[in-house]
């Protein structure tokens, strides 16, 4: 018999299809951090990816092919699957619940003094958009599985919380796995959520087989949830909670990267030919931060870190550059669009008192280019990695692996990365601005031997731990969770 493809679920997929403006479309690869991985994954099995049609030529693509849409050029044998909806159903799951509401609350980011208000318009988009949205992905994981009985779910990220629950409903004895990739915060900061709302999500989440997490943290603030806010039964020891006669395991897998692949884009002629340009500008010592101009990122502060740190050591004017190369992200958010223009007005800010005119002490990149990026990561002296709260933050781990000059990280306490490479890690918090400012001078006047010894742990931690672990080592523990049977509350757990 036929092994049945993988279901991978998520709110973006691999590839879109854009309309070329001649009756055709064109295939255009996705880019970020949880297509990359997940694309790991389809080069070692068949696998049926279900997305969200975000451009019009999704939908035309899926219907000219009468069913799944084969990807050429992605893993063994890759399909698409693309979930239609209004427009004003997506904006409102998309840009009113899942961004900003639920991602602010994952990353602690609400000023709760102010916001958020739940009002009728935040309970309709909940229940118009987010539910709606939710029920359309699950109608496909449904449809995926009648096509290909047996096969494993895995559903990914915070976009799609309740949409297992009607899988379970519909196909009780689906294997369902869901990976969340951003930070679960403590119980407490749930209840910003009313009740209906914040229960739905957890629920949503228990119906799976396993909920996977990047952090033993984040997979015990979940269980707490379970506790606190739901009442349910949690066996700490054994990283599980009982729900409606079924033990839930809760795991963690610290997500990573491809480091062959990566060593190899370093040692690429794309970089080479950003790097001949940028080492003539290069002065003797070398910041780097390449992020996106997300709030949960830190920017301002790190900034206000360095403003601090030339303030008091003045023998560092003239010789020294803080690189940031910064992609402008959801623009469609006025908090966000906001943001960008407080990071625009202190770099311009610091760079009139501290510059002069042979000399910038911030030069501010507003773009996306990964050759440029690597180049940076090969060369600089210190990483600032100072993000408020983070799922994992790869950066951490891309820059140490590629690093010539045995640089030093700094490394936020609340960033996933910090429970692997924080003991090698310069750790800070990320709220101290006193405490960057001095981790920026401890980094750049650390003996040359420290340095190399704590670059090559991190070398060492991010080879021995890359993306083919993470993934075989969920694929492992799925296959241990299918060969046993499930069990009542009361019963050990798994």
């Amino acid at each position: 018999m036929e092994t049945p493809p993988l279901i991978l679920v998520s709110n973006r997929g691999p590839v879109v299809f854009v309309d070329d403006g001649a009756g055709g479309t064109t295939m255009v690869r996705s880019g970020g951090g949880l297509v990359t991985a997940l694309s790991g994954l389809v080069n070692v099995t068949p696998a049926v990816w279900i997305s969200a049609a975000i451009e019009s030529g999704d939908a035309r693509v899926q219907h000219e092919s009468g069913g799944e849409v084969r990807i050429p050029g992605l893993g063994v044998d890759t399909r698409g699957r693309f979930v239609e909806m209004d427009p004003d159903v997506y904006e409102q799951y998309y840009n009113v619940v899942a961004n900003p509401m639920l991602w602010f609350i994952q990353h602690y980011l609400w000023d709760l003094s102010n916001v958020p208000d739940i009002r009728v318009e935040e309970f309709a988009a909940w229940e118009d958009g987010y539910l709606a949205a939710n029920r359309l992905f699950a109608d496909a994981v449904v449809g995926a599985l009648a096509d290909h009985p047996g096969a494993v779910v895995m559903l990914h990220d915070y976009h799609l919380y309740t949409a297992p629950g009607i899988v379970r409903e519909r196909v009780p004895n689906a294997f369902l796995h869901f990976f969340v990739h951003i930070p679960w915060p403590q119980p407490d900061y749930w209840r910003v959520l009313p009740t209906v709302i914040r229960d739905k999500v957890i629920e949503g989440l228990l119906a799976n087989d396993i909920v996977a997490f990047h952090t033993e943290r984040y997979a015990r603030n979940f269980l707490l949830s379970c506790e606190d806010l739901l009442g349910l039964e949690v066996d700490y020891a054994k990283m599980s909670v009982a729900y409606r006669g079924r033990w839930v395991r809760v795991r963690h897998y610290p997500i990573s990267i491809d480091a062959d692949r990566f060593i190899d884009l370093a040692a690429s002629k794309a970089v080479a030919t950003e790097e001949a340009q940028f080492l003539r500008r290069r002065r003797r010592s070398l910041v780097v931060r390449v992020d996106r101009t997300d709030l949960s990122k830190n920017i301002l502060r790190g900034f206000t870190a360095f403003d601090l740190f030339l303030d008091r050591h003045p023998e560092f004017h003239e010789e020294i550059t803080f690189f940031a190369m910064l992609q402008p992200s959801r623009q469609d958010v006025p908090e966000y669009v906001e943001y960008v223009n407080r990071i625009t007005d202190i770099v311009s800010s610091i760079n009139t008192k501290h510059g002069n005119t042979d000399w910038m002490p911030i030069d501010l990149r507003f773009e996306s280019n990964l050759p440029l990026a690597v180049t940076a990561y090969k060369h600089f002296d210190v990483m600032m990695v100072n993000s408020i709260f983070d799922g994992m933050n790869l950066v951490a781990k891309e820059a140490p692996l590629v690093n010539e000059r045995d640089g030093v990280l700094i490394l936020s306490e609340n960033v996933g990365a910090y429970e692997e490479i924080g003991a090698f890690a310069i750790g800070v918090n990320p709220f101290d601005i006193e405490a960057q400012a001095e981790a920026l001078h401890t980094a750049l006047t650390m003996p040359r031997t420290e340095r190399r010894g704590r670059a090559e742990a991190i070398r060492q931690v991010v080879m021995e731990n890359d993306i083919a672990k993470w993934l075989t080592t969920q694929l492992t523990d799925i296959e241990e969770a299918r060969g046993e049977s499930v069990l009542p509350p009361g019963a050990d757990a798994p």
